[in-house]
């Protein structure tokens, strides 16, 4: 099956990470699959994939990626179509029309609807509403990426139909790089390994709410894997409380899986997140989680303390609480793999194909 897969810019975390990943699995079911990326962050490069043919535009908005679109429709003529990301979502539906496509379509949206439409008449957000009402009814199918999302959309959008599928994490090659070496200083002085954190370093991470709560908890130490904006602040911080020999900003690293899968305990500190994705990778690592209540999608993905803990957002005190309890009370890795099951590959690309009302091959 001839499949275009879509995503506004990449980079390596976040929703178009998880397109790609996407992307290299549904070719390795055999699909003839085109990965279109808008633009790519000037110190990557979109990483090859073997059955992937990877398109990289150079667009610097997304509505850049209109005319691409429209010519890739006409000339490769994709059974399906799978975006992601509201902007793009009305834009590819836009192409699809202009074009005279055939291709099914499914565009799956990643972050609140709060925060991307506006009931305030004639700004950008509210035009984005109105385009996107009036383009719907060209997708086959509108998903988000975790319960709490329906709902939201459902508010906003009643009459569209957005259900759930969640993102692949849970894959043969995720399970591979898991294994590979990690050579830190923290994994092998025979110390109890520190508690992990991914993510961006920009403020909603809620990563200086996490460093406080270290203090708090005896002994511990803490590795933040990430680069981003708020480097120079959280270091700051970290000087400022004395917790140099406790905490630690390595940077970007391609492969956290790697680290998770020789901690024991995972930190996600967030004040808001669409579905994410690395926390449920922690737990495949086998990783006991500690997250925030934040919209959306911590206390979906831990069953409300089921598969982990869960504190106040932005309270370092309750951060606190809940690593002691993570460290001290450790999640049964029977319940972790429990909890990763719904994010398992064939089982995601199922659904969607269901969704679709198509048969995989």
């Amino acid at each position: 099956m001839k499949i275009l897969v879509v995503t506004p810019r990449y980079a390596i975390s976040g929703v178009p990470l998880a397109q790609a990943r996407f992307a290299a699995a549904l070719a390795e079911r055999g699909h003839d699959v085109t990965f279109m990326v808008g633009n790519c962050d000037a110190d990557l490069t979109v990483p090859a994939a073997p059955g992937v043919t990877t398109l990289v535009l150079g667009a610097r908005q997304v509505r850049g990626m209109i005319a691409p679109l429209v010519r890739h429709l006409r000339r490769a003529q994709p059974e399906v179509v799978f975006s992601a990301e509201d902007h793009l979502n009305c834009i590819v539906l836009a192409a699809a029309l202009l074009a005279g496509s055939k291709a099914r379509i499914s565009g799956s949206s990643r972050v609140t609807p709060f925060d991307t439409y506006s009931s305030k008449p004639f700004n950008k957000r509210w035009v984005l509403k109105q385009a996107m009402r009036a383009l719907a009814p060209r997708a086959q199918a509108l998903t988000c990426v975790s319960q709490d999302m329906v709902a939201q959309y459902r508010t906003l959008f009643p009459r569209m139909g957005h259900v759930c599928v969640y993102n692949i994490v849970d894959s043969p090659a995720a399970r591979a790089r898991m294994g590979e070496p990690v050579e830190d200083p923290w994994f092998a002085d025979g110390l109890p390994p520190p508690i992990v954190a991914a993510g961006s370093l920009a403020p909603w991470k809620g990563f200086a709410d996490l460093i406080r709560a270290i203090p708090l908890v005896p002994d511990a130490r803490l590795l933040i894997l990430g680069e981003g904006p708020e480097r120079g602040a959280l270091e700051a911080l970290v000087a400022g409380l004395g917790l140099a020999e406790r905490v630690r900003l390595p940077g970007r690293v391609d492969n956290p899986l790697r680290y998770f899968a020789r901690a024991r305990v995972s930190a996600l500190s967030s004040h808001v997140e669409g579905m994410p994705n690395v926390l449920v990778e922690a737990m495949m690592c086998g990783c006991t989680p500690v997250a925030t209540d934040c919209p959306t999608g911590p206390r979906e993905l831990l069953q409300g303390g089921r598969y982990g803990y869960l504190a106040k957002v932005g309270d370092p005190e309750s951060i606190a609480a809940a690593l002691r309890e993570a460290l001290a009370r450790p999640i049964a890795p029977e319940m972790l793999a429990e909890a990763v099951q719904p994010f398992e590959q064939t089982r995601v690309i199922r659904r969607h194909f269901e969704l679709l009302g198509l048969a995989e091959h």
